[in-house]
């Protein structure tokens, strides 16, 4: 039989007020119910010991706290680990863990699938699958790095979080807020928006929204600067070219907290000489933001070739002579698929 119970992980408070007025509670009771969820961070009703035990049995009849643990864990060789979660209907997500020291970036999937169809990516290779719903997002949030078990050391709690890994972040605009709310407000989990970094393609309505009403770092994915070359990689250049993206992005100030990163994938003879340097660099302008350029990592059925280190190094310091912050990204679990673009939602097993 069927479980239509709804997951309370991915309200906002104003939800969790709406849930607690329909179970006859005190209003109060909903930020009660947000401290449980997303600070404590319990997985049953049961461990809410400031809630009534009337009061848990009706939320058990129509709630569940909507936890699920990830259903596999591959760990690479550097220490990043890539776990798979199955939601059911076909919806497979990859969520990777980046340990650094001690800094732990996750890196949060926000779609199964994704319908941008980059030529060198993984993910839209596979199609659109669906929208993750804010509980599914929350989940992967809430749920690494897991609980260690008896014997096992603890992971370093996460210090970041981009939302780089499956899908357009921004063409999930609605769940997305919900869960930039949860994680940044005073009864959710407090973080400090600079915390966290939204990537997209650059959709223009919703990165204005994102602007607007966030203060969450932004990464633009770039690749190329050449309009008609992104476009036949990109296809999201048609309806959202980079040069108006980079205009509407010039009118927001990143010199203080804020962060604008444009990430640029390298391709050997393809947009990795100096010429493609200095088209994004008078694309970049006055505008302030730093460049992050990334080694493309090899994916079946796409005949690309990834740029030589030499290439890699002389790009960057014409970038950073021009006084344009770039650095070179370093890879990590590529040797399980978790590098930049190497997502796919197989569901490999355990290690």
């Amino acid at each position: 039989m069927k479980d239509n119970r709804r997951p309370l992980i991915g309200m906002t408070l104003a939800q969790l007020e709406a849930v607690v007025k329909e179970g006859g509670m005190p209003r109060f009771v909903a930020k009660q119910l947000a401290q449980w969820l997303y600070d404590k961070r319990v997985t049953e009703f049961a461990q809410m010991a400031n809630i009534s035990k009337k009061n848990q049995q009706w939320l058990s009849e129509y709630y569940v706290v909507g936890r699920t643990e990830p259903a596999t864990a591959l760990k690479s060789s550097d220490g990043t680990v890539k776990y798979m979660f199955d939601y059911g209907a076909g919806h497979k997500i990859e969520t990777v863990y980046i340990p650094d020291h001690d800094r732990a970036t996750l890196c949060v999937s926000s779609q199964a699938g994704c319908r941008m169809n980059c030529y060198f990516c993984m993910t839209g290779k596979q199609g659109f699958k669906g929208n993750l719903t804010a509980a599914q997002i929350m989940n992967q949030i809430l749920s690494i790095p897991p609980v260690p078990s008896k014997g096992e050391m603890p992971m370093n709690p996460l210090t970041n979080v981009v939302f780089m890994g499956m899908g357009e972040p921004l063409d999930n605009m609605s769940e997305l807020l919900k869960v930039l709310d949860i994680m940044t407000a005073s009864w959710g989990m407090a973080w400090s928006p600079k915390r966290i970094t939204v990537s997209t393609v650059g959709k223009m309505t919703e990165l204005k929204e994102l602007l607007d009403k966030t203060q969450v770092h932004v990464a633009v994915s770039v690749h190329t600067a050449d309009s008609a070359q992104r476009q036949s990689m990109m296809p999201a250049e048609r309806a959202y070219p980079i040069n108006s993206v980079m205009k509407l992005l010039s009118g927001y100030d990143f010199s203080h907290q804020r962060r604008l990163s444009l990430e640029y994938i390298m391709w050997r003879n393809l947009n990795d000489d100096l010429a493609h340097a200095n088209i994004l660099a008078s694309l970049i302008g006055d505008t302030e933001c730093r460049v992050n350029l990334i080694r493309f990592h090899a994916i079946p059925g796409v005949e690309l070739v990834p740029s030589s280190e030499e290439k890699m190094i002389i790009f960057r310091n014409y970038l950073n002579s021009k006084g344009i912050i770039s650095t070179i990204r370093a890879s990590r679990g590529e040797d399980i698929m978790a590098a930049c673009g190497m997502l796919a939602g197989k569901g490999q097993g355990r290690q």
